[in-house]
């Protein structure tokens, strides 16, 4: 279940949608850029310009669109760190003249289209990155205008969705719900989030098509899973509870995900464990380690021993534990763990 890059995903697979995209601009697209955009027109580009280095904490999608008349692109590069960038102006030019040159080398055109970069932020960190080109540039502001014009300079749009309001956020259901989630994601804690998640359930419920509805929860309930690495088991009970009272379709799809969740969270405790039990083997004596970190791993996994269970544990040969140890992911009850002690005292 564990998704590499959890915010790309929720990201692409929301805002790759050609109709959430065009939700997007005709809310929040300053006027006198719809004036010259044909909204409409938009289509999603295979491209991206990311490059491998920068894939943690940047997405994009590049849509193109009749701009004034002609032919045109929209750039959309989505920060999904928890801090703001410092040089992002700059990120910004270098993908933009890769839009560029893509154009020139593969369709051999003589003119460049528009391109109007548009960069969407909602990190913990408030926004002080350049805008503008020109202000990264050491005493850009005190030339003369003559001297300005031989020196490349522009400015993005940027949507800094960590500060919007309830009321700012506009537009149809999964907009407003990516919007509200990636908001909240890293400023909430897990209790203010769970609020935040009841009202995208909300924001749900307006979806005429309750089989889209239902494939969108699933979409956003894998990157809360995957996003939110301090949820415990008892956050997991409490989040299901809710949604079964208030988006009762989605409660199928909550419980098996949270399942996933449990047993990956699980499977990395034992993990731990085991190492840790293997460390202190080492230092204080092999046997003893094994001893207790096959009772740790199998108390972990089925609950508290029964006390005949753990005697027999504690004549084991060392060989035995650690093929107990190897297999713990194997053994479905712990009468199975049981069957093979027996097996092994008899052998």
């Amino acid at each position: 279940m564990k998704i590499q890059n959890p915010h790309d995903k929720f990201f692409k697979e929301t805002f790759g949608k050609s109709d959430v995209a065009k939700d997007f601009l005709n809310n929040y697209l300053p006027q006198e850029f719809r004036d010259i955009v044909n909204i409409n027109t938009l289509e999603p580009q295979k491209d991206s310009f990311v490059n491998e280095e920068l894939q943690e904490g940047f997405s994009d999608i590049l849509f193109k669109s009749n701009i004034n008349n002609k032919e045109g692109y929209i750039y959309f590069l989505f920060e999904h760190k928890s801090y703001a960038s410092k040089d992002a102006v700059f990120q910004l030019l270098k993908y933009i003249i890769n839009i560029w040159e893509a154009k020139l080398n593969k369709e051999n055109v003589r003119e460049l289209p528009v391109v109007i970069p548009i960069l969407i932020y909602h990190g913990k960190d408030s926004w002080k990155s350049k805008i503008r080109l020109g202000e990264m540039i050491n005493g850009y502001e005190l030339l003369s205008e003559q001297i300005k014009k031989y020196i490349p300079d522009y400015e993005y749009l940027l949507f800094n969705i960590s500060k919007y309001t309830d009321e700012e956020i506009k537009g149809e259901a999964q907009l407003r719900i990516m919007l509200t989630i990636f908001r909240d994601i890293f400023t909430k804690d897990v209790k203010e989030f769970q609020e935040s998640i009841i009202r995208a359930l909300e924001y749900l419920s307006e979806l005429d098509d309750k089989q889209t509805g239902i494939e969108y929860f699933e979409t956003m309930m894998r990157y809360i899973f995957n996003a939110r690495v301090d949820l415990t088991e008892k956050d997991v009970d409490k989040l299901i509870n809710k949604i079964e009272n208030n988006y009762p379709e989605g409660s199928e799809v909550v419980m098996t995900l949270a399942e996933r969740f449990v047993e990956k969270g699980m499977e990395k405790g034992m993990e731990k464990g085991m190492e840790k039990g293997m460390e202190k083997g080492m230092e204080k004596g092999e046997a003893n380690a094994l001893v207790k970190t096959s009772i740790k791993l199998l108390t972990k996994k089925f609950g508290i021993l029964p006390e005949d269970v753990k005697a027999k544990i504690l004549k084991l040969d060392n060989s035995t534990l650690e093929i107990i140890i190897e297999g713990i992911f194997e053994y479905k009850s712990l009468d199975d763990v049981k069957k093979y002690i027996v097996w092994r005292c008899r052998h």
